[in-house]
C-alpha cells in the first residue's frame, strides 16, 4: 500500500510539472508563461542551392516544436522565435583512395539561427549549426541526396531544439 501511494505521488508531481509548462518528458525546459512559438522561413543563401532544402528545414523545425512541446505555432512572433538562413551546402572529398581519387565525399549543411525567448532573454542566441553526411564517391550526389538531407536536417533540428530549450 505504501509503495502504491509513492507511485501515485510521483506520477501526480510529474503531471503537474508537465502541465504547467515547466518541464516536458522530452527534456524541454520552457518558461511556464510561454504559449507560442514561431519559425520564419529559412532562405537558402548558400553558394550551392538545393531547391527544396529551405522548405524541408523550416517545416522540420516547426514539426519538432509542435510534436515535442505544448507550444502553439503562430504566424507572428511567438514567445519563442526562430529565424535565420541556410548558409552552407557543399560537397567535398573526404577520404582519398589508393589511386589518389576521392573514396568518400561529405555533404555538409550549415544554418545560421537566431533564437529569441521573450521570457528568458538570457537564453537568446545567434549561432551557426552544421552537420554532415559521408557517402561513397562511387555514388552520385543525386542518388544519396534525399536520404542525406533528411538525416542532416533531423540532426540540425535536434541540435537547435537542444540549444534553445533543453538546459541540462
Amino acid at each position: 500500500m505504501q509503495r502504491l501511494s509513492y507511485i501515485i505521488l510521483v506520477v501526480l508531481i510529474a503531471f503537474s510539472m508537465w502541465g504547467c509548462g515547466v518541464y516536458s518528458f522530452t527534456g524541454a525546459s520552457i518558461p511556464p508563461q510561454a504559449t507560442t512559438f514561431s519559425v520564419d522561413f529559412f532562405p537558402n543563401n548558400a553558394p550551392l542551392v538545393q531547391p527544396t532544402l529551405s522548405q524541408v528545414f523550416t517545416d522540420a523545425l516547426k514539426d519538432k516544436f509542435s510534436r515535442q512541446t505544448n507550444l502553439r505555432l503562430t504566424n507572428g512572433e511567438g514567445d519563442l522565435h526562430f529565424e535565420g538562413s541556410i548558409t552552407g551546402y557543399n560537397v567535398q572529398p573526404q577520404a582519398i583512395g589508393a589511386d589518389d581519387r576521392a573514396a568518400q565525399n561529405r555533404l555538409t549543411i550549415t544554418v545560421r539561427v537566431t533564437f529569441v525567448n521573450e521570457f528568458q532573454p538570457e537564453n537568446d542566441f545567434e549561432q551557426n549549426f552544421s552537420r554532415y553526411y559521408d557517402y561513397d564517391s562511387q555514388q552520385s550526389l543525386a542518388a544519396i541526396e534525399p536520404t542525406a538531407i533528411d538525416l542532416i536536417v533531423e540532426a540540425l533540428v535536434e541540435d537547435i531544439f537542444n540549444r534553445a530549450v533543453v538546459n541540462w
